[in-house]
């Protein structure tokens, strides 16, 4: 009875433990298939964003302290901290 016990808290334990790795993997697949866009790295100047990607569609001020701003391209965002890019978002597609 005892053994029985240790088995069927082992399968809820399995079972529980792997509904986060499914939703990692299909998370996993879902950026792979979606369109590469080249974005810029971190760390990057302002001036030099500029430089590889050409003037922004939209360039959004800055806000809060840390001050962090976005410009806006057609395929990404890229966000800044003072003059650094922080980051850059992949725009989903509009689907109608």
């Amino acid at each position: 009875m005892k053994s029985r016990h240790a088995l069927v808290s082992l399968l809820t334990l399995l079972l529980i433990s792997s509904g986060p790795a499914l939703a990692d993997v299909l998370l996993v697949d879902s950026i792979q298939s979606a369109p590469q866009v080249k974005t810029p790295r971190n760390g990057l100047t302002m001036s030099q964003v500029r430089q590889q990607y050409g003037n922004p569609t939209a360039e959004v001020p800055a806000v809060g302290d840390p001050p962090i701003s976005r410009w806006e391209y057609d395929s990404f965002s890229v966000y800044f901290e003072h003059d650094l890019a922080l980051h850059a978002v992949i725009h989903r597609p509009v689907t109608k």
